[in-house]
C-alpha cells in the first residue's frame, strides 16, 4: 500500500470538517483536527504532497448551508490551483456536500469526500481505511476530470448519484441507479465508468429557502400548499414512477403558480414513466404541469441543486436545462 500511495502524482489537501471520522470517546463527539487525522494513519506519511487543513470541526448534522458551501468553495479552489482534495466530513449529509461541490465545479483534479461510520475508538473503525482510499483517488492521475467524488467502503461513487444506504456498518453509501465507478485497491485506483457532470453554476451564498414534501398514503396537499407560500421552491417526492395523489396535484398547480417545483421519486432506484397511466395525478399529468422533473437526483440531492440554481439567480427555465441531465428525456 505504501509503494502505491508513494506513486501519486498530485499533491493532495486534506479538508477536514469534522464528523464521526474525527470522534472519540465513550459517547463520541469531534476530537481530532486535520493534523491528527494524518498523524492518526502512519500509511499516510508515504504520501509525497499532503497538505492538511481544519475547515471545521462539527457534528455534519449540525453543519448550516453556509457552512456546507464554505467546505465547498475551499474545496473547489484549491482543486482549480491543482491540488486533488479530500474533504473528511460526517456521513449524515455528507451526500448534500457532495452535491455542492458537483455543482460548482468544472476542474480536472478530483474533490473525494469520504468519512466513518464509525468513531475512530470503536472496534471495527472504518475511518482510517476510507481515508487512505480517498487520499489515493484525490492524488492518482487517472482521477483526472472525475469531478467530486465519494470513497467509502473501498468504492468510488459519483457525489450526484450516491446516497447513504446503511446508518451504521462500513459500507454507508451506494449509487442505487448506477452503481459505484470503481475501487480502491491496497492505495490502487481501478475505474470502469465516468460520471455524468452537471454545468457549473456561480454563487456565494445559499440565503432561499426550498423545502422538501414527500407524498404519503391519504395526502391532501395541505403540506405541499403550505410549503409554496413559505418557501422559494419546493421539491416534491412522488409516488412510484411519478404519481400524485387528485387532491396533491391539484395543490402542486397551485404550489406552481408561486415556486419552482422540482420532482423526483420515493424509489431509491427511481424514474419517472412518460405516458404509460391516464388517470389523474399520473406522470403525464406531473410533466404537462411545468414542474421540473429530475427523477435520478435524490430527494436531499435534488434541494441541494435547486437552492443552488436559485442562489445563481437562474429562473424556472433555466433551472429546468440545469437538472435536464437528471431525467430520461435528456
Amino acid at each position: 500500500m505504501e509503494q502505491a500511495l508513494s506513486a501519486l502524482t498530485r499533491p493532495v489537501r486534506l479538508l477536514a470538517a469534522g464528523g464521526t471520522i474525527a470522534m472519540r470517546g465513550k459517547r463520541a463527539v469531534p476530537v481530532l483536527d486535520a493534523a491528527e487525522l494524518v498523524s492518526w494513519v502512519p500509511q499516510l506519511a508515504a504520501v509525497p504532497a499532503l497538505h492538511a487543513e481544519t475547515v471545521l470541526s462539527l457534528p455534519s448534522a449540525h453543519l448550516t448551508l453556509e457552512q456546507a458551501l464554505q467546505i465547498a468553495t475551499r474545496a473547489v479552489s484549491a482543486a482549480r490551483a491543482g491540488e486533488g482534495v479530500v474533504i473528511t466530513t460526517g456521513t449524515d449529509t455528507l451526500e448534500e456536500v457532495g452535491v455542492m461541490c458537483a455543482l460548482l465545479y468544472d476542474g480536472e483534479a478530483p474533490i473525494v469526500l469520504t468519512g466513518a461510520n464509525r468513531p475512530s475508538s470503536w472496534p471495527g473503525a472504518d475511518g482510517a481505511a476510507n481515508l487512505i482510499d480517498a487520499v489515493a483517488v484525490a492524488g492518482a492521475a487517472r482521477a483526472d476530470g472525475l469531478g467530486a467524488l465519494v470513497v467509502f467502503g473501498g468504492e468510488i461513487h459519483a457525489a450526484t448519484t450516491v446516497r447513504k444506504v446503511d446508518s451504521t456498518g462500513p459500507a454507508a453509501f451506494g449509487s442505487p441507479h448506477t452503481g459505484p465507478l470503481g475501487r480502491v485497491v491496497q492505495g490502487r485506483v481501478w475505474l470502469y465508468a465516468r460520471p455524468l457532470r452537471p454545468a457549473t453554476l456561480e454563487l456565494h451564498t445559499l440565503a432561499h429557502r426550498v423545502e422538501l414534501v414527500t407524498s404519503v398514503l391519504g395526502d391532501d396537499g395541505a403540506l405541499l400548499g403550505h410549503a409554496a407560500r413559505n418557501s422559494d421552491g419546493v421539491v416534491l417526492v412522488a409516488f412510484g414512477a411519478g404519481h400524485l395523489s387528485e387532491p396533491l396535484f391539484e395543490a402542486l398547480r397551485e404550489a406552481l403558480a408561486l415556486v419552482p417545483v422540482v420532482i423526483t421519486c420515493r424509489p431509491e432506484r427511481s424514474s419517472m414513466l412518460f405516458d404509460t397511466y391516464g388517470f389523474a395525478g399520473s406522470e403525464a399529468d406531473l410533466r404537462a404541469s411545468g414542474a421540473i422533473c429530475a427523477p435520478f437526483l435524490s430527494p436531499a440531492a435534488a434541494r441541494v441543486a435547486l437552492l443552488c440554481c436559485l442562489a445563481a439567480g437562474l429562473d424556472r427555465d433555466g433551472i429546468a436545462a440545469r437538472l435536464a441531465p437528471w431525467d430520461a428525456g435528456f
